[in-house]
């Protein structure tokens, strides 16, 4: 599992949206720090809660220069209809085959549900140079990370 100050895993996934846009993480280095907020799927309550706080806190973090990103095994298609269902502004990334998950060591299975393979939730903030400056895993997957901590760690990889 990626640790606190470890290197990010760097990767290419899909854009969540119809157009099947290529995503590669390494692009988004030097440009301020990025949060990768991991979620189990699209369209689950807990999920739904908890982009729709990192949205209605974006605004706050593009103040400080980060780059926010919500990563699941959705296909992009499905995450295409959960940004238009609640506006998420923020880019949605694919990762159907859950390699990036697997790079994280996310992975988890909710078997009373029927998922396998799927994200855990968790958030990193990495800066710059890529180092992860903050790590938050979820000890239950219907858990929602602390966002003040959140942002203040965003801050902190601005520094």
């Amino acid at each position: 599992m990626v640790e606190h100050s470890d290197t990010a895993p760097l990767f290419t996934a899909t854009h969540g949206t119809s157009d099947h846009e290529t995503f590669e993480l390494e692009d988004h280095l030097g440009d301020g720090p990025i949060v990768l907020a991991f979620f189990p799927g699209a369209f689950t309550p807990p999920c739904t809660n908890e982009m729709v706080a990192l949205q209605d806190n974006l605004e706050s973090f593009q103040e400080v220069g980060a780059t926010v990103f919500g990563v699941s095994a959705d296909s992009p298609f499905s995450q295409g209809a959960f940004r238009d269902e609640h506006g998420i502004e923020f880019d949605l990334v694919s990762d159907m085959s859950g390699d990036v998950i697997q790079q994280y060591g996310l992975e988890i299975d909710i078997e009373e549900l029927g998922l396998y393979g799927i994200a855990n939730r968790a958030v990193f903030v990495v800066d710059e140079t890529g180092t992860v400056t903050y790590r938050w895993v979820a000890d239950d997957p219907t858990n929602e990370p602390d966002y003040e901590e959140l942002l203040e760690a965003v801050k902190t990889a601005t520094e």
